[in-house]
């Protein structure tokens, strides 16, 4: 007993951070995935896709800047794909402007390459960034056109043949905001979904999920809470869609560093309360 006690009072700190560093960086190197059940919030937004009859038009909204990319982008990620497999029209827009490039990022990393019978303007348009938060929103319900007179490279939006007939925000069928602040799920709700009846649904970081969840199952159809969120989303995917199986676990591997990282947390917490009742049974 004196021996691990005298062992875990000198233990160096750099034993302890290179453990934490390795607990990090093994999982991420050997791509360990944690597949995780998804809760009922997340299978419930998952399964309000699936019900949209083919070529529903959905919102897709990227309210999220550089510092939550983590978590942020598997989300977007895995909404594109659901909706593209589903054959669903998908708007994107950004109510942040640091958005706009997430939304890029997106066409790039998803649709142009998992998805390269996807045409432009016939089943995704790019709309780009702009300002107004959710005076925007409410805009958007009256004119939505004159809000959007030309899509993110500048084609005039009558030429897009997927814009032909919207004019108001009630012509969508569902709206999807990805985002990590002010404006984003809750301002979609408010202003967009209570007003005009629009299904919501929201997949927020996991410290924003927490002033969300109230507005679940009326006002928002379901939520995707931080990383883990994301990672049960991927695996109600790939349950379904066996195809994303390779390419659809963004989250579930960035899960498994914090997974093993907690682990060893847990070890070093244990192993101090070890080493200090030792010291109380031998006073």
């Amino acid at each position: 007993m004196n021996i691990l006690k005298n062992f875990l009072l000198q233990l160096d700190r750099r034993i302890i951070y290179a453990a934490i560093a390795l607990a990090v960086t093994i999982p991420l190197v050997l791509h360990f995935a944690v597949p995780l059940k998804p809760s009922p919030i997340v299978q419930s937004l998952f399964d309000a896709l699936e019900a949209l009859p083919p070529k529903s038009k959905v919102i897709l909204s990227f309210d999220y800047g550089p510092s939550t990319l983590p978590e942020n982008d598997p989300m977007a990620f895995a909404f594109a794909r659901h909706l593209l497999t589903r054959n669903h029209r998908i708007y994107m827009m950004a109510l942040w402007a640091t958005g706009a490039r997430n939304l890029d990022h997106t066409i790039e990393q998803v649709i142009e390459k998992e998805f390269p019978g996807k045409v432009y303007g016939v089943d995704y348009v790019k709309l780009g960034y702009k300002a107004g938060d959710e005076g925007l929103i409410n805009t958007l319900f009256k004119d939505f056109k004159g809000m959007y007179t030309t899509d993110g490279h500048g084609t005039n939006i009558n030429d897009i043949p997927m814009m032909k007939d919207i004019t108001t925000l009630e012509d969508f069928d569902m709206i999807l905001n990805v985002g990590s602040g002010r404006p984003g799920t809750k301002e979609w709700i408010q202003y967009a979904g209570d007003r005009g009846n629009i299904p919501i649904g929201g997949a927020v970081t996991a410290v924003e999920a927490l002033l969300l969840y109230p507005y679940y199952p009326r006002q928002l159809k379901g939520l995707l809470g931080g990383l883990q969120g994301a990672a049960e989303y991927e695996t109600a995917l790939i349950s379904k869609y066996p195809q994303f199986g390779t390419t659809g676990r963004q989250a579930q591997v960035y899960m498994g560093p914090q997974a093993v990282a907690h682990c060893v947390i847990l070890l070093l917490v244990i192993l101090g309360n070890v080493s200090y009742f030792l010291g109380r049974r031998r006073k």
